[in-house]
């Protein structure tokens, strides 16, 4: 229905905050890959710990991720997949398997942002800020922060849940300059369950 604002049920959360996963639920197997996964396995088991309090603390959780199905990817079948003895990244995607709960959506190209629903989902759950993780740090991560950024998000980006293969610390400098992100260290974040308007502060 035209200016429905309830998404008919489809977004019962509503929080200030939402924490973005970006691009780990993966089996690793294409170029660069192995590569990718040894810098990305670090990054991925903090990003578990901070996934665990933001759950704790009622923060939506939002994986995006690659659509390698060409259009017909499905979230059920992608995890067991990547769950499979012989995946690559099944440690990884064992830490940090989607819940029921939590939102997951694919996305065509760099940004999250880009012919996805998440601009609608994060309008619906009253999102300001984004926590933004995952891989990877100068393409995925830093395109859908821009997206953000231009959407008026205030951005945290804990720079120890985020990885890449080149440039990373060019993407960090910009990140934190010209978007105006928070570089916070995972650790620092804390999330107060009693107020959404100020869940996340520094230790």
């Amino acid at each position: 229905m035209p200016g429905s604002s309830t998404l008919h049920g489809a977004a019962p959360d509503h929080h200030e905050f939402a924490l973005l996963i970006l691009d780990l639920i993966s089996d690793f197997r294409f170029s660069e890959g192995k590569r990718l996964l040894r810098a990305a396995l670090p990054a991925a088991t903090r990003i578990a710990r901070l996934k665990q309090r933001a759950v704790a603390a009622g923060v939506p959780v939002v994986y995006v991720n690659d659509n390698r199905g060409k259009w017909r990817s499905d979230r059920a079948q992608l995890i067991a997949h990547c769950l499979a003895a012989r995946s690559p990244g099944r440690t990884l995607v064992g830490m940090l398997r989607p819940r029921p709960d939590d939102y997951f959506m694919f996305k065509p190209k760099h940004s999250g942002f880009f012919a996805t629903p998440l601009a609608a989902l994060l309008r619906h759950l009253g999102t300001r800020q984004l926590i933004v993780t995952g891989v990877t740090a100068e393409q995925c991560v830093l395109f859908t922060a821009i997206d953000a950024y231009l959407r008026d998000f205030q951005l945290v980006v804990p720079g120890d849940c985020i990885a890449g293969l080149r440039q990373v610390r060019c993407a960090r400098e910009h990140l934190r300059t010209i978007l105006k992100a928070r570089m916070a260290a995972s650790p620092s974040i804390r999330f107060d369950r009693r107020s959404t308007s100020r869940a996340l502060k520094r230790a």
